[in-house]
């Protein structure tokens, strides 16, 4: 049953991807394009397949006790995601800290869990406040501190077209928003 359903999404897809094509004055019969609302269809439900991805699910039990209680960080994961006012992407890297209080999260669930909410139609300010709170919730952190810093087709493309702008998002919860020191310990690990 999920497939028809997959089926009958990337269909209808592939048909707004036909009518945009033709809107823009093209032949969806020309050589090139007989085949790219499918594809195009395809590629949207990849980048934006966090909508059916469970964070639960994503951490699959990956919670270990541990009596570190110092700052956790992986930095500079890759993230791609659309911007929800213009259907374009951007594009960056996400560093994500943690202080842990008597529990950790598997390494790679952090990258995925990035990945997840990252994978829906965004805003930059959002995304980072979803990782942050997602983290916070699952590790029951004293602390979760995250920067995203990314570059956005929506800015460079059109509009003003500044190709060399780079946004940058925070958020801290717990004792990086509490406590001065830890906050600027993280800040200066990022750099």
């Amino acid at each position: 049953m999920p497939k028809k359903v997959k089926a009958s999404s990337e269909t209808y897809l592939a048909d707004l991807y036909r009518q945009l094509i033709q809107g823009v004055g093209e032949d969806v019969k020309r050589e090139g394009l007989k085949r790219t609302p499918a594809r195009a269809a395809a590629a949207l439900k990849f980048l934006t397949k966090g909508y059916g991805e469970n964070i639960e699910k994503v951490i699959n039990g990956a919670i270990f006790k541990s009596d570190t209680d110092e700052i956790i960080l992986v930095k500079n994961i890759e993230l791609y995601s659309l911007c929800e006012h213009h259907l374009l992407p951007f594009i960056g890297k996400c560093h994500v800290a943690y202080i842990p209080h008597g529990q950790v999260i598997g390494l790679s669930k952090i990258a995925r869990i990035v990945d997840v909410f990252a994978r829906r139609l965004q805003i930059q300010e959002k995304l980072t406040k979803e990782i942050a709170d997602a983290i916070m919730k699952y590790t029951k952190a004293r602390g979760v501190a995250v920067v995203i810093e990314a570059q956005h087709l929506c800015l460079m493309m059109r509009g003003v077209e500044k190709q060399n702008s780079v946004m940058t998002t925070s958020c801290v919860l717990g004792v990086f928003r509490h406590n001065q020191p830890t906050r600027a310990e993280f800040f200066s690990l990022i750099k």
